[in-house]
């Protein structure tokens, strides 16, 4: 762990222009989630005039379809930066200082962000679903005790299988999947940000469903999902981390069963 965050701490003294692109792309997506959440919860007058509408055409199935891409990106692109940095600097090294990589670093980061645009299809599929069997509310919220317990029993559970240990572990060594899965070449780069990204999807698919029991909009849970999953993925101890989730997530499930 040492000498990957010593050689992350290189990466970022040389890839200035390539945090400033990530850090302002993070941004952004969160400034629209802000946006969006507060006129959900608020004057109800812009985005939620749309997000709460009875007529979804193909339209208003793009728009949100939109809202849970951005959304996927502000809340994933902080905890696979490491990855997209260190996979740079490689690439900086076997390309010179001449710039010629750096087509290749955003293929990279392309191909992860394209797994998650199509998780955002799935999402939208399934909110559609929801609401119009009347289980979601038109403020994207969970309509009954009982949808709210399944959601947290079924993020609880899938916290404590072996799929979900396997892919966190390739998640928390990404200098390792680089080592292991290297490929050259800008579609090397898609293909490799491509299957990165589907370990991550399966490391996070179940925690972000608990969007669709505390509140698709609800800022405070989207805050604390993205910050759960940063803690997974970095921090010492992540695994036990997700696994004493698991069994919160149970609990609560029961409870509010019970409830």
């Amino acid at each position: 762990m040492q000498q990957n965050k010593t050689l992350l701490e290189a990466v970022l003294q040389h890839e200035r222009a390539l945090v400033f692109v990530l850090a302002v792309v993070t941004l952004a997506s969160w400034t629209w989630i802000v946006l969006m959440a507060d006129d959900m919860y608020g004057t109800m007058v812009g985005a939620s005039a749309w997000m709460m509408t009875a007529d979804w055409d193909v339209v208003h199935l793009l728009l949100l379809w939109a809202m849970w891409a951005v959304m996927m990106m502000a809340m994933m692109l902080p905890s696979a930066a490491p990855f997209v940095l260190l996979y740079a600097g490689a690439v900086r090294g076997k390309a010179g200082n001449d710039g010629t990589g750096a087509l290749d670093v955003y293929a990279l980061a392309a191909g992860y962000l394209l797994v998650w645009g199509a998780f955002s299809v799935a999402a939208t599929v399934l909110q559609r679903l929801l609401s119009e069997a009347l289980i979601l509310t038109p403020m994207m919220e969970s309509g009954t005790p009982l949808m709210t317990a399944a959601v947290l029993a079924l993020a609880g559970v899938y916290q404590l299988t072996p799929l979900k240990r396997t892919c966190l572990r390739v998640c928390r060594s990404p200098l390792s999947y680089l080592l292991q899965h290297w490929r050259p070449g800008r579609f090397g780069a898609l293909r490799m940000g491509i299957e990165h990204g589907a370990y991550c999807l399966g490391c996070c698919w179940a925690l972000m469903l608990l969007l669709f029991a505390g509140g698709v909009m609800n800022l405070t849970l989207i805050v604390a999902l993205t910050l759960w999953v940063i803690a997974e993925k970095h921090v010492p101890f992540g695994e036990w981390t997700a696994r004493a989730s698991g069994i919160v997530l149970l609990a609560l499930a029961a409870w509010t069963a019970i409830g």
